[in-house]
């Protein structure tokens, strides 16, 4: 295991370094997003359409935003829970319920909530609809939190929906033991802002659970349940079941239910909530699932079934077999919110349904951000999301030799998800991101050392070093032209190292 951390005094992460320290007093994730953007901005513009906004121009526009999130950061952090929906079902009754003005698809699941809730977003959009999008955690900036018909809402109106409703979370605030948190403060902004605009369907990702999550003040007829695995199970419970038994909280009286494939108990506990409160049952596999799948340049060709029939020809610019089981899931919710297969049995407009699947972006899940070496980053950080991760590389890129840059966060799996892509990596570069919820490099470099063996380790506390170390290792040998580096562990890992490496 070797260890090196170079004195270089002139080099912008030292800029990076100071500005994180500067800001003490706010959230760490917002922190260091605010660091990358001052000290990385120059080095290249955003992508168009990825999906992940960059700091306001406007510095009156930017200072506003960085008071909002500083307001937002002195609540209790998403890690902090009181598990219970009282404080949040008292901020929407003094709002008016909000969150009853429009139909919803509200979704839940271990992995792939976010790029579920793209995909129906992009379907639901194609289809002529207003779409709001409420989805967490965000990759660089807490305004992608809210999205507005697929575009993550302007900060200018991220600020006056927080204006908005203020006057209202003081009195909630006032009234109830605990102050509202930040994921409540900001579901309570999204359920408004959706209100305000006003969305046609909302497109809804749990913060963590269900029953008790703050955003299940929400009534959907379609619940969505992708694939359940072991993730906070200090809070959920330790089985695939017992964590089932929370998620399926958001089934509601008569909803539709459409589940991903799921381990059999927590299927069985699925299958009951359904039948206790009335619900359709769509599950994968039977009522819908995939037909065809194989890898196209840029992403992969589908066949998928859905309630109504088959749509064929179905690009999706994303890479693994972990996506296309997202699409055909997001395809069968679009379905039942549209009565698919029980009003009306035909399906839905193909073209316009091939033209929703190929626009769809999801940041951070197997995006591809340098060529030569190519760099990938993945936010997977648990077992299962790297056992994705590990099997979408393989394969979709063909790389002779794989370095992996991992920072992962406390209290994770981290043995489990090191075990998942000990496989396919030849060599990994230990490392932490900026947030207090980070593993120390040392922590995890113990684990890594006893499942790569001491040869394959490299330690490297500071993320910019790290990128640095696994690139030059991509690039060392002429044997290995077609080497790449893997970028994963944590969705603030994967937003750092965006910014750092120029998407931000």
């Amino acid at each position: 295991m070797s260890e090196h951390q170079p004195d270089r005094p002139d080099q912008p992460g030292d800029d990076f370094d100071d500005i994180v320290r500067a800001e003490t007093t706010r959230d760490p994730d917002l922190a260091v997003i605010e660091a990358g953007s001052r000290t990385l901005r120059a080095q290249a513009g955003r992508p168009q359409g990825d999906g992940v906004p960059a700091r306001p121009t406007d510095p009156e526009v930017d200072k506003a935003l960085r008071a909002v999130e500083q307001e937002l950061a002195g609540r209790w952090g998403e890690t902090k829970l009181e598990p219970s929906v009282t404080r949040i079902e008292a901020l929407m009754d003094v709002l008016g319920d909000p969150q009853r003005a429009y139909p919803s698809i509200h979704i839940t699941g271990t992995n792939g909530k976010t790029s579920t809730a793209r995909m129906i977003e992009a379907l639901l959009g194609a289809f002529d609809l207003r779409t709001g999008r409420y989805t967490s955690p965000h990759v660089s900036s807490v305004t992608e939190r809210i999205s507005l018909d697929g575009e993550p809402i302007a900060p200018e109106r991220f600020i006056e929906a927080y204006e908005d409703i203020k006057p209202y979370v003081d009195m909630v605030d006032a009234a109830q033991e605990y102050r509202l948190s930040f994921f409540e403060v900001l579901t309570g902004m999204a359920y408004a802002a959706f209100a305000d605009a006003p969305v046609d369907a909302a497109v809804v990702e749990v913060g963590m659970g269900g029953s008790w999550d703050a955003t299940n003040v929400i009534d959907s007829a379609v619940a969505v349940i992708t694939p359940i695995d072991l993730d906070h199970t200090d809070r959920l419970g330790s089985t695939p079941g017992e964590i089932a038994v929370e998620k399926s909280g958001i089934i509601k009286q008569g909803a539709t239910v459409v589940l991903a494939q799921q381990p059999v108990d927590a299927s069985q506990v699925m299958l009951k909530k359904a039948v206790d409160v009335d619900a359709t049952v769509a599950r994968e596999g039977m009522e819908f699932g995939i037909v065809a799948r194989e890898v196209a340049v840029g992403g992969q060709m589908l066949t998928l079934r859905g309630l109504g029939g088959e749509y064929e020809q179905i690009f999706l610019p994303l890479h693994g077999a972990h996506q296309a089981h997202n699409a055909v899931v997001a395809l069968a919710a679009v379905e039942a919110f549209f009565g698919v297969g029980a009003e009306q049995t035909r399906v839905m407009d193909v073209d316009t349904v091939r033209a929703a699947f190929a626009s769809v972006v999801s940041p951070g899940r197997l995006e591809v951000v340098r060529r030569s070496p190519t760099v990938v980053l993945d936010a997977a950080h648990n077992p299962a999301g790297a056992r994705a991760a590990a099997a979408a590389v393989g394969e979709s890129f063909g790389f002779s030799r794989l370095i992996g840059v991992v920072g992962a966060s406390a209290g994770k799996d981290s043995r489990g998800f090191l075990e998942a892509l000990e496989p396919v990596l030849a060599e990994v570069v230990v490392t932490q991101n900026s947030s207090d919820r980070a593993m120390s490099a040392d922590e995890l470099a113990t684990v890594a050392v006893e499942v790569f063996g001491d040869d394959r380790v490299q330690v490297e506390p500071r993320l910019d070093d790290a990128l640095e170390a696994a690139i030059t290792l991509a690039e060392e040998d002429d044997e290995y032209a077609g080497a790449g580096v893997l970028v994963t562990g944590s969705v603030i890992t994967v937003g750092e190292a965006r910014l750092l490496l120029g998407r931000g």
